[in-house]
């Protein structure tokens, strides 16, 4: 096992200008400073369309027009290689028309490199925009990957890219480790404020995956920044996050995935917004805006999904409420919680859990145990802000920024 970070000066140049200061993904620091994690070798890469430079030119084409890399192998996520697929969609294998390089899907037969698919590949790379929250299946991916090239005596280099949600928020509860899935594989909170490269460091040092990690930071991020101080380009990682606002909202409104309710999918504002034709959006405001959570209030809206992928009311109005965020940390998780408690206490019999889905996702049953019994707001949350002090402390070694 070993863990290295390839240097780049990120811990010599402040933001103090955001307006002004340059923000450089792992892959440009890559070929500007560590050049030879990866001259002459036979790379494999781990990558889809969130995967590029600052101009939105892709690794993949960076990689492959580079004279001293040798890229023999590409690996596609949930989403595909171009971020097209519907969430859940198997990825079939096949070619990149471009280069003319292998695809394996990490996302169908098999979600780990099999021996076959690491054949002739001296180094793993992997580079994909995380959103910031633990169900996201990216770094799920990263980790199983990261297992593949420890087993196959490969090394494993992370490229790294900046949490669009900030680096300096910690929200939501802690998995229990025997809800542990793909989506949410470690005793992570649901907002937990790392970088995949510090996610990585700490699978190896916390999680006990074994590998010959390297990772290659990001040059120029601070903790304090979201995704829009950054000034790279915004490519949604997968069909339904279209922007930072869904990616702010998403560590809360996730959950509803479990239930009846829509989250938007077939929107504009997919995770901003939950909704069911049952609902009475402006009842629903009013009560959930009487919890007073910091930094963020409700309003009433309709929306109609469309070619949702869900299938949930694929052409129905629906009433319900959006998440307007007043400050970028808000506790999307804790927002969700009163907004389940609201809903399913609206619902009646129009509610059905989605037992094992939501319970993944939640990373314990007793949230949906607390919710069915009545469990009061507080008492639901009451272990939250202990659990994530814990964990704070557990990252603190694995961080780089």
């Amino acid at each position: 096992m070993a863990i290295s970070t390839a240097g780049c000066g990120v811990a010599d140049e402040a933001a103090t200008d955001q307006a002004t200061h340059v923000i450089r993904p792992g892959v440009e620091v890559l070929i500007s400073d560590s050049l030879h994690l990866v001259s002459g070798k036979r790379v494999g890469l781990v990558t889809n369309h969130t995967g590029i430079d600052r101009t939105g030119r892709t690794d993949i084409d960076i990689l492959a027009d580079h004279p001293d890399v040798d890229l023999v192998a590409l690996y596609s996520p949930e989403h595909g290689i171009r971020g097209e697929e519907r969430a859940g969609a198997a990825i079939e294998s096949g070619v990149d028309e471009q280069t003319g390089l292998p695809i394996h899907s990490l996302y169908g037969e098999t979600r780990k490199p099999t021996p076959a698919m690491l054949a002739n590949v001296d180094v793993l790379v992997f580079d994909m925009q995380d959103i910031g929250a633990r169900y996201y299946t990216y770094v799920s991916t990263m980790a199983l990957a990261m297992e593949a090239a420890g087993e196959n005596g490969i090394p494993f280099l992370v490229l790294d890219r900046p949490n669009p949600i900030r680096g300096d928020v910690v929200q939501g509860n802690v998995l229990d480790p025997e809800y542990s899935t793909f989506v949410g594989m470690y005793e992570v909170p649901m907002r937990h404020g790392m970088t995949p490269g510090e996610l990585a460091r700490m699978y190896v040092g916390a999680f006990g995956i074994s590998a010959d990690l390297t990772v290659v930071p990001v040059d120029g991020w601070t903790r304090e920044m979201t995704f829009d101080d950054t000034g790279l380009p915004w490519v949604a990682p997968s069909p339904n996050m279209p922007d930072l606002t869904s990616a702010l909202a998403y560590p809360g409104t996730c959950l509803f995935e479990g239930t009846p309710i829509s989250v938007g999918r077939g929107t504009d504002r997919a995770f901003q917004w939950i909704g069911a034709p049952w609902l009475d959006g402006s009842a629903l405001a009013e009560a959930l805006n009487s919890y007073g959570i910091d930094g963020v209030r409700f309003e009433a809206v309709t929306f109609t999904p469309t070619d949702a992928g869900d299938r949930k009311f694929e052409g129905v109005t629906v009433e319900g409420v959006r998440l307007v965020a007043e400050r970028t940390d808000y506790d999307a998780s804790r927002a969700a919680v009163a907004m389940l408690i609201e809903t399913y206490r609206a619902s009646g019999d129009n509610w059905e859990w989605y037992q094992a889905h939501f319970d993944r996702l939640a990373g314990t049953d007793a949230l949906r145990h607390g919710l069915v019994a009545g469990v009061p707001f507080a008492e639901l949350v009451a272990t939250w802000d202990a659990d994530v002090s814990q964990f704070e402390s557990a990252r603190a070694p694995y961080l780089i920024y």
